[in-house]
């Protein structure tokens, strides 16, 4: 099974989104080619009322504590609950453009 699918079933379960988008943006970021790196999650859950956006991220850090000590290095979060999710008509923030860092230059991948 691939690292998105293990993020995407593991989100699942612990939220039960009712909307979920998953994102793989390695391709975007110093990395060999077909890596499961980086990876961009716009969520919105009934879970996440009435919480601030830092005890959202640290619940979705819990979910994803196995890729994220292993493969994942980077996790774009946009965490909604539904009223939010409806206030901004369905609509999530892009990522930035990775401002191409390598490990020999010093940067981060």
């Amino acid at each position: 099974m691939s690292v998105q699918d293990r993020i995407y079933e593991r989100l699942v379960a612990a939220f039960a989104p009712l909307h979920l988008e998953l994102d793989n943006e390695s391709h975007s970021h110093n990395v060999p080619a077909n890596s499961e790196t980086h990876f961009r999650v716009v969520l919105v859950s009934d879970a996440f009322s009435g919480k601030r956006a830092v005890a959202r991220h640290q619940a979705v850090y819990a979910a994803l504590a196995e890729e994220l000590a292993g493969p994942v290095h980077a996790l774009a979060l946009h965490t909604y609950d539904p009223e939010e999710w409806r206030a901004r008509g369905g609509d999530s923030p892009a990522s930035p453009a990775c401002l191409g860092g390598s490990k020999a230059e010093g940067g981060a991948p």
